[in-house]
C-alpha cells in the first residue's frame, strides 16, 4: 500500500492531500500562460503598439491577436526546450526510475512543438495583416511580407523548427532515449535563434552585438523557464529524484539569470541610448522605457524567488523533506509569464513613443 502522511489519512483529508499536488501542477501550467497573455493584452492596450499613424485602425483581431499568438509561440518554444533537456537534468544512471516520467515528457514535447509551429504560422499571418491594414490575408500578401520584412523569414524558420522538433519528438516517443537527448535539445535551442527577428523593433546601429545579445537572451530564458517548468511538472512528485535533479538545475538557473539579466538590460538600454533625442531619460518618458522598467522589476522579483528556493528550499529537498516547491515554482513562472508578455510588446514597440 502507498504510504501517506498521518494528517492526510485523517477523515476528509485524504482526498485533499491527493488533490493538492494536482492543483499545484495545474497552477504551474496556467500561471505562465495566463500571466503572459493577460500582460501582453494589457500592455498592448496601454501602449501605441499595433497602431500605425496615417493608416486605417487595425481590427481588434489583428491588434490584440498578434501579441497573443506571439506569447503562445514563446511559451510553447520554451516548454519544448525544457522538456527536451529534461533527461539531462534527471540523469541516465537509473532508467527504471526515470523512464516512466520521461516517456510522458516525450509525448508532451510533441504537443508543445506542434503548438510552437502553429503559433509561428498564425503570427506570420497576423503580422502580415498588421503591416497592410485593410488588406485580406492572401498568399500574395504573405509572400510579400516574407520577402520584404525580416520578421517573415524569422517566423517561417521558427515554424520549421517547431515542426522539426515535433518530428524528432515522435521518433523519441517511438524509440525512447535511443534518440539522443543532445540532438533534441540542440534542435530546440537552435529553433529559438530566429525569434529576435520576429519582432518589429530591431533597428540597431551595432547590429552584430545586438543580435548576439538577443540570441543569448532568448536561449538563456528558454533553458531557465522551460527547465523549471519541466522539473516541476514531471520530477517534483518524486522526492528522491528531485533531490538529485534540483542541484543540477539550480546551477543552470543561476547562470541563466545572469545571462538573461545582463543581455536584457544591454538590449534595452542601448536601444534607448542610440535613438536620437531619447537617451536614458527614455526609461521614464517613453512607453518603451517603461516596459524595460517593468521587465527589470520582474527580473528582480525572480532573483528574490530564486534565492528563496536555492537557500531555503534546496537544503530541505536534498533531505527529501516535504516543501512548498510547486507553489514557489508557480509564483516564479507566473512572474516569468509577465516578463514574457512584456517582452512580446517590447519587441514590437518603437522607442520614440
Amino acid at each position: 500500500m502507498r504510504n501517506v502522511a498521518v494528517h492526510e489519512a485523517l477523515p476528509g483529508n485524504e482526498e485533499t492531500g491527493q488533490n493538492r499536488p494536482r492543483t499545484a501542477k495545474a497552477l504551474v501550467v496556467v500561471a505562465p500562460l495566463g500571466a503572459a497573455l493577460l500582460t501582453a493584452l494589457a500592455a498592448t492596450a496601454y501602449t501605441d503598439v499595433g497602431t500605425i499613424p496615417g493608416l486605417p485602425e487595425l481590427p481588434p483581431l489583428v491588434r490584440f491577436g498578434t501579441p497573443v499568438a506571439r506569447a503562445l509561440l514563446d511559451l510553447a518554444a520554451l516548454a519544448t526546450v525544457g522538456l527536451s533537456m529534461l533527461p539531462k537534468l534527471v540523469g541516465f544512471d537509473q532508467p527504471t526510475r526515470t523512464e516512466p516520467l520521461l516517456a510522458k515528457a516525450r509525448m508532451v514535447t510533441v504537443a508543445t512543438a506542434l503548438v510552437w509551429m502553429l503559433s509561428a504560422l498564425l503570427s506570420l499571418v497576423l503580422q502580415a495583416m498588421e503591416t497592410s491594414p485593410g488588406v485580406a490575408a492572401t498568399t500574395g500578401l504573405l509572400v510579400d511580407y516574407v520577402n520584404n520584412v525580416p520578421a517573415g523569414p524569422g517566423l517561417l524558420a521558427s515554424a520549421g523548427a517547431g515542426l522539426l522538433c515535433a518530428v524528432i519528438g515522435l521518433l523519441a516517443v517511438r524509440f525512447g532515449e535511443s534518440v539522443p537527448t543532445e540532438l533534441r535539445t540542440i534542435v530546440a535551442l537552435l529553433g529559438l535563434l530566429p525569434m529576435p527577428l520576429t519582432g518589429h523593433a530591431t533597428d540597431w546601429q551595432y547590429h552584430d552585438f545586438s543580435m548576439i545579445s538577443m540570441e543569448l537572451h532568448v536561449v538563456g530564458a528558454g533553458m531557465w523557464a522551460g527547465g523549471l517548468a519541466a522539473v516541476a511538472l514531471f520530477v517534483a512528485p518524486r522526492r528522491g529524484l528531485l533531490a538529485e535533479t534540483m542541484p543540477r538545475f539550480s546551477k543552470l538557473a543561476g547562470l541563466a539569470l545572469l545571462i538573461v539579466g545582463v543581455s536584457g538590460l544591454f538590449n534595452g538600454l542601448m536601444e534607448l541610448v542610440l535613438t536620437p533625442n531619447v537617451g536614458l531619460i527614455g526609461l521614464v518618458t517613453t512607453q518603451y522605457g517603461q516596459i524595460i522598467l517593468g521587465k527589470s522589476t520582474c527580473l528582480a522579483l525572480l532573483g528574490v524567488i530564486g534565492a528563496q528556493m536555492r537557500f531555503r528550499l534546496l537544503p530541505r529537498i536534498a533531505r527529501q523533506e516535504r516543501t512548498a516547491l510547486l507553489s514557489w515554482v508557480a509564483l516564479e513562472i507566473a512572474v516569468m509569464g509577465v516578463a514574457y508578455g512584456l517582452g512580446v510588446v517590447l519587441s514590437r514597440a518603437p522607442v520614440i513613443v
